[in-house]
Parts: structure tokens; sequence; C-alpha cells
């Protein structure tokens, strides 16, 4: 876990890497979760026994936007800014699945800093691109430019 006192401390670490964070099971049960909470049952993710005649590998394969939502709790442990009244997700701009996330995986995240800019009321944008990898495998899982807003 990398601390920064401020924003500022933060923002002077544009185009640096600023962490990698701790490996997290992607299991059939998280899969299942999400698909009932997103209400996306395609079999691809939920149909153990059909998948391991009809997909590659033989294993269903987590949710794109479930690879996704797993970027906030993978970079809360790679850094904090100690200074900070509050922080808010802004969006991505730009969002690539670009490898299945079997089953059974592990995943975590890649940081590196790409833009800070300042926003009204004393915050930072930020801008940090998110690589997921899976463990084992050279491609990445979901490559994300995401933004957040942080206070001082």
């Amino acid at each position: 876990m990398r601390e920064f006192e401020t924003i500022n401390d933060y923002a002077a670490q544009i185009g640096k890497e600023i962490g990698v964070s701790d490996w997290v099971l992607v299991d059939q049960d998280r899969i299942n979760k999400f698909a009932d909470a997103t209400g996306d049952h395609q079999w691809i993710h939920v149909d153990v026994e059909k998948a391991k005649k009809e997909m590659p590998g033989g294993k269903t394969i987590a949710h794109g936007y479930l690879t996704l939502s797993l970027v906030p709790m993978l970079t809360h442990g790679i850094s904090r800014v100690k200074k900070v009244s509050r922080g808010i997700n802004y969006g991505s701009n730009k969002v690539r699945f670009t490898n299945m996330v079997p089953a059974g995986s592990r995943v975590r995240a890649r940081q590196k800093l790409i833009a800070a800019d300042p926003v009204q009321g004393n915050g930072m944008r930020f801008t940090a691109e998110i690589t997921i990898e899976i463990e084992g495998q050279e491609r990445p899982a979901c490559v994300a430019e995401v933004m957040s807003i942080q206070y001082a």
C-alpha cells in the first residue's frame, strides 16, 4: 500500500505506475451472484455443465462488467491519500475486455496514473489506466481508463 500525504503529492505521480493489487479469486459463486444482481444469466457465465462441453477451456467465464466492477476493490489496496475529505468515482473514458476470465481464476489490478486535473471545490480529478491481469496468462482481462475525484 503506497501512501501519499496530499492530492498534490499523488498528482506528482503522473506517468508512473502506482502499484499492483493483491490477487482476488473470481469463483463461480461470485459469478452467479453478479448474474443475479444484473439479470445477466447467459449460459457462458452460469451453466457449468454446458460450459464443460462447449466453452474453450471447459469453464464458465466471468462477465466483463464483473471484471470491471472489481476495480474499486482492487485499487483500494494499491494506494491512498491521507489528507482527503471524500472521493467519488467519476466514470470511464475507455474500457476494453481483452481476455476471458475463467471461473476459478485469480485477477489483480495494475494501476498507472495518467492525468490529474484540478476541479472546483479544492479537488483533483485523477485518470488512471487500470489493467486487470489474470494469474498465469499473458493477455490481461481488461484495460480501463477510469476517473475519480478526490477532495482535500
